[in-house]
């Protein structure tokens, strides 16, 4: 089982190399938000801190939105969707391999847009700890988990760009709300018990997400 996961990882590795257009896409996305933002507004630092979850967050929902939807849109335009499914494999393992591929393209994204957050913001560098890497890390795995799903379901319709967002942002509202209030609690440097309930929160959303989420592939896929 691990093999095939690792293959469709592979694949869709092997996609992004030759193209690169989902990394360097989120990415863009993500720092122009940021910047736009940076311009927008002249924050104190401690304006920074209490503004900077809410922007990033918001920055990763949107540029997650295109990384969901391009992994199988990407399928879908060269004719390999239906190949793929024809597979002797079980369609979990697909899911799993394309959850995977995205959160590492998303994950790299945001390691890119936070470094620079802190940069614009006038954040000492100490504000990215472990606990903030593991607070994005948890709350992109819950809002990947759910997307990867829905990127599925809306690949098939004529507007998947609007279809996508519609069906996605709903769902993840708990995953956002969990991550926002841990990552305020993790660049603020506050004792880790303060927001702790908040991370096992967002652990909890992203397992139920992933657990619902591989049950409910095989149906979406054979629809």
């Amino acid at each position: 089982m691990l093999g095939k996961i690792a293959a469709v990882f592979l694949k869709d590795l092997r996609l992004e190399w030759r193209s690169r257009e989902t990394l360097v896409t989120v990415c863009l996305f993500s720092i122009v938000i940021i910047f736009i933002f940076n311009f927008g507004f002249d924050p104190t630092r401690e304006e920074s801190l209490r503004l900077l979850p809410g922007l990033l967050w918001v920055a990763f929902a949107f540029s997650g939105v295109w990384g969901c939807n391009r992994s199988f849109a990407t399928e879908k335009e060269n004719g390999c969707l239906e190949a793929i499914m024809l597979a002797p494999m079980d369609p979990g393992i697909i899911y799993l391999g394309k959850v995977l591929a995205n959160l590492l393209f998303i994950l790299v994204a945001e390691m890119v847009v936070l470094f620079l957050a802190v940069i614009w913001y006038n954040l000492p560098f100490k504000s990215i700890n472990g606990w903030l890497l593991l607070v994005v890390f948890l709350g992109t795995f819950g809002y990947v988990a759910v997307g990867t799903l829905f990127a599925a379901i809306a690949v098939n319709t004529r507007m998947r760009e609007v279809m996508l967002p519609i069906l996605h942002f709903p769902v993840a509202v708990p995953v956002f709300i969990a991550a926002m209030e841990s990552t305020a609690g993790a660049l603020r440097a506050q004792p880790v018990a303060e927001y702790v309930d908040w991370i096992r929160l967002l652990f909890s959303f992203s397992i139920i997400f992933t657990t619902a989420s591989y049950l409910l592939f095989r149906y979406v896929m054979e629809e």
